[in-house]
């Protein structure tokens, strides 16, 4: 029986890496297949996984050898903390790995999602037109970017705004007013920061406090052609309210890379068809090339740190 199990996708380097002392199991398609993963359990002192695979208290009764789970990203909703720590598993994300992926999304669906159609017009194009007129967008200098939470990622985010020559406000009740991150961004407070910005990108974990954050009476308080990024947690935003806005022209622009149920199904998906000026992405903001082999490594590290102490 493996001393490792991997139930979604990783660099195959961190594979090797763990390979190399332990019995490891790798398969990205076992979180679809939890009939084989849970006897894989039994024996196991390690599981990696990423936000799809729900480490629950069920689950974990499965695994009572089970020493650390290794989160790939940053995201904790999908794993029973309590549960675990009732059971002193520790649990490792793999923090600071996708910062710069997730910054850089932001900063690019933005940029999209501001100069409107001019994106969108190679069918157009093809056929022989020149939607020139129809093709004009805005420009991110000198508008305001809010950013809800200014943790690592919104940091990123924020020098990346200024760069652009963007004025940039944040909403953090948990950071004192004293750190040092409050150079990057001017404090505001929530209700202000959705009716005054151009822009606003969301960054915090789904809790109860953050539910539905974006509900239909926060959109009735921002501006008419504001634009809402959730790259952060489904359920951050009510999905219906975002699409209703956008196909009443009560919001300027929208991207999720991240939803209430994941992976969407063709009835899920449904709600979103036929919404203008919207982005949908399968939860990638945080998976390059590159972040994907720092996560991998930050990963195996922290695994490592547990088993080998």
């Amino acid at each position: 029986m493996p001393d490792i199990v991997i139930t979604e996708f990783v660099d195959e380097a961190a594979v090797a890496d763990l390979a190399t002392d332990y019995a490891v199991v790798y398969d990205p398609e076992l979180v679809d297949k939890p009939d084989e993963m849970t006897p894989l359990l039994s024996d196991a002192l390690a599981l990696i996984v990423r936000n799809r695979t729900q480490v629950t208290e069920a689950l974990l009764e499965t695994a009572p050898n089970l020493k650390v789970v290794g989160r790939l990203g940053v995201g904790l909703d999908n794993i029973d903390l309590a549960a675990c720590e009732a059971r002193g598993i520790a649990v490792c994300p793999a923090t600071g790995a996708n910062t710069v992926a997730v910054a850089e999304y932001v900063i690019a669906t933005m940029l999209v999602l501001l100069r409107g159609s001019a994106y969108a017009a190679n069918d157009s194009m093809v056929a022989g037109n020149w939607p020139r007129l129809e093709s004009v967008g805005r420009e991110a200098s000198g508008r305001q970017l809010g950013l809800v939470g200014l943790g690592a990622i919104a940091r990123e985010v924020a020098k990346r705004a200024a760069a652009l020559d963007m004025s940039v406000t944040a909403y953090d009740p948990f950071l004192a007013e004293d750190d040092d991150a409050w150079r990057l961004a001017q404090r505001i407070e929530l209700d202000a920061l959705f009716a005054s910005s151009d822009v606003v990108t969301l960054h915090v974990p789904l809790d109860e406090g953050t539910r539905h954050l974006v509900d239909a009476g926060r959109i009735d308080r921002m501006k008419r052609d504001a634009i809402v990024i959730n790259a952060a947690r489904g359920g951050v935003v009510d999905e219906q309210a975002v699409t209703s806005a956008l196909r009443h022209g009560r919001l300027g622009g929208a991207a999720l890379d991240v939803f209430e149920t994941e992976p969407l199904d063709a009835g899920k998906g449904a709600l979103f068809a036929n919404t203008p000026n919207l982005i949908l992405t399968p939860h990638i903001a945080g998976i390059t090339d590159e972040a994907n082999i720092r996560t991998g490594a930050v990963t195996v590290a922290n695994v490592r740190s547990i088993l080998e102490r």
